[in-house]
């Protein structure tokens, strides 16, 4: 609050500087207009932020969507199998999941199916991306 009313005395001089050197009249409400001319403009600015947020929120779950889509296409037995075993750890281990990942991972597995890997995790960092971009994008900004 205290920066704006500095930018707003700081305006206001040099304003009154350039109007002293001016011979031409010089409207009353001069001032008034302009402030609300620039705050406008501040208000525009951050409308067209917040709207480019949101188109690319919106293109990453489409996007997100869209791989998805492919995903099941191209890999359907790999997916239903993933999905499978992601269900049967949940009914049967419970909280075990995790621990029921790292054993039956194997080095070899990730050789062989690295592309699936590589779009898998690409899709997850596009989506952690924009949850992130759409919860707190702007608070880091801020900061």
């Amino acid at each position: 609050m205290m920066a704006g009313k500095l930018n707003e005395d700081k305006f206001d001089e040099m304003l009154g500087k350039s109007l002293r050197r001016h011979s031409e009249p010089v409207p009353a409400d001069f001032t008034e207009r302009m402030l609300r001319q620039i705050e406008e403009a501040e208000q525009r600015r951050i409308l067209a932020r917040v709207v480019l947020q949101e188109r690319l929120s919106l293109a990453g779950c489409i996007v997100f969507g869209v791989l998805a889509a492919v995903g099941i296409v191209v890999f359907p037995g790999r997916i239903a199998g993933i999905l499978r075993g992601i269900a049967a750890g949940f009914a049967e281990r419970g909280g075990a999941l995790v621990d029921g990942i790292g054993e039956s991972i194997s080095i070899e597995a990730i050789r062989s199916e690295w592309q699936l890997y590589t779009i898998l995790a690409l899709v997850l960092v596009l989506a952690f991306v924009c949850i992130l971009d759409t919860l707190v994008g702007e608070k880091l900004r801020a900061a």
